[in-house]
């Protein structure tokens, strides 16, 4: 595993970010802003799920919502990968990083499951939220939301 850090340490795009006194705080800065297009349209559709803004009409919210999360998911992907090749080793021992991983994981499986299920088949064509669309609403902001906490905490965790 230490070979495969320092192959992904030594790359090139690596180098480029490590020497760049303007590429690494781009690439962070749209980082932010992939993973803030990410769960700011996730919270939107959540909080239609459990309830809240009931003057927004779901099934369009369910139509464009997910393909735009799904924008962020990739963008925030791919610049992580990015910042994860400045420091790889120092990475992949963080536990926050790691606890980040699983939950976005967690969340981006949870979201596939939602969408292949007939709840959400039956609330993009009719427009009805169903208990378990609640509560799977619910279990995606917190998801999320912890996503976001473990990306803060690897900063300051050893």
């Amino acid at each position: 595993m230490e070979d495969v850090l320092a192959a992904i340490a030594g790359s090139t795009p690596a180098l480029a970010l490590r020497t760049s006194l303007v590429a690494y705080p781009v690439l962070n800065a749209v980082h932010i802003l992939a993973f803030a297009t990410l769960f700011g349209s996730i919270l939107v559709l959540d909080l239609r799920l459990v309830g809240a803004l009931r003057s927004i009409p779901v099934e369009a919210l369910a139509r464009y919502v997910p393909r735009i999360a799904a924008t962020g998911l990739m963008l925030a992907l791919v610049t992580g990968a990015l910042l994860f090749a400045v420091s790889p080793q120092d990475y992949a021992v963080n536990r926050p990083f790691q606890i980040k991983l699983l939950l976005v994981g967690l969340g981006t499986a949870h979201a596939i499951f939602v969408h292949r299920s007939s709840d959400w088949r039956r609330l993009r064509a009719e427009g009805s939220i169903s208990a378990g669309l609640a509560v799977s609403g619910a279990i995606s902001i917190v998801i999320w939301v912890s996503a976001i906490l473990a990306g803060r905490f690897i900063a300051f965790v050893e």
